[in-house]
């Protein structure tokens, strides 16, 4: 199992914890009976999440809230973790959010608060807490990109490109701990009823509208196929067929003549 163990001073380190994906992967990793370690910047959320996990499963459940936009706070964590007598065993990288629109409309400063949350905080949080994973021998790391990951999207150029360098870093970093004990899964979701999409500008009937009914998975299915392909130590979690299918011919279809579909399809590029 590539899920390490539960023990007293570990921890599974989950950003974006305070709802949508991030708290179903927390309350799914508790399940199994490993403590966790809930970081956002919502604190209020966090600790009535973290007061749930332990009241439903009795494990050790502890809050760190954090910006992780910001590169100091980011840099402070594994201090702080070990004030708490904890190592981090596993690592989701799940804080995350979408800018909307084409890019002359765009905020210039709303653009690189989202790569530093998307890409960066990624990057980062690996750096800080992948070696200590080596040192001890086991470890699991869960990134989360998006079926957005497998082709550029028009009206989300920036948060597509994100996801991209997500999957792809992860990727690489997964075959260079190859023999260490670690290994890394990147979860591709396509559309979620979590509230993403209404923190993105869109409204859920505009979202719904948008993309076909069959490709919405729940939530909580989501964040059980995350938690099952760290178990098995998979590469890439894709929940649903249809979004396979899709993440596929995203992958495969010619730019030229997919960019024009997804286009005219995304409710923020609509004339």
């Amino acid at each position: 199992m590539a899920l390490p163990p539960p023990a007293a001073d570990r921890t599974c380190l989950v950003t974006g914890a305070s709802s949508g994906i991030g708290a179903e992967i927390a309350r799914n990793l508790a399940g199994r009976g490993l403590g966790v370690t809930l970081v956002a910047r919502r604190e209020p959320e966090l600790r009535e999440l973290a007061d749930e996990l332990h009241a439903a499963h009795g494990v050790r459940s502890e809050v760190l809230p954090t910006d992780l936009a910001d590169a100091s706070a980011r840099a402070a964590m594994p201090e702080r973790l070990a004030e708490l007598g904890l190592a981090a065993d596993v690592l989701v990288n799940n804080a995350g959010f979408s800018t909307i629109g084409p890019i002359q409309g765009a905020d210039p400063d709303d653009e690189l608060r989202m790569i530093a949350t998307n890409v960066d905080a990624v990057v980062h949080l690996c750096t800080l807490f992948v070696p200590g994973m080596v040192e001890r021998g086991r470890g699991a790391v869960c990134n989360v990109a998006s079926v957005g990951a497998f082709q550029p999207l028009p009206g989300q150029a920036g948060y597509a490109a994100s996801k991209a360098f997500v999957l792809s870093y992860s990727h690489g970093i997964r075959q260079e701990l190859v023999g260490t004990g670690v290994t890394v899964t990147a979860l591709c979701p396509g559309p979620v009823r979590t509230g993403f999409v209404e923190a993105a500008g869109l409204s859920d009937d505009e979202a719904s509208g948008s993309l076909p009914e069959i490709m919405w998975v729940p939530v909580e299915k989501v964040a059980a196929d995350a938690v099952d392909g760290m178990a098995k130590g998979r590469p890439v979690v894709i929940p649903g067929v249809v979004n396979q299918i899709g993440a596929a011919g995203g992958y495969l279809l010619p730019r030229r003549l997919l960019l024009p579909i997804l286009a005219r399809q995304h409710p923020a590029l609509k004339k």
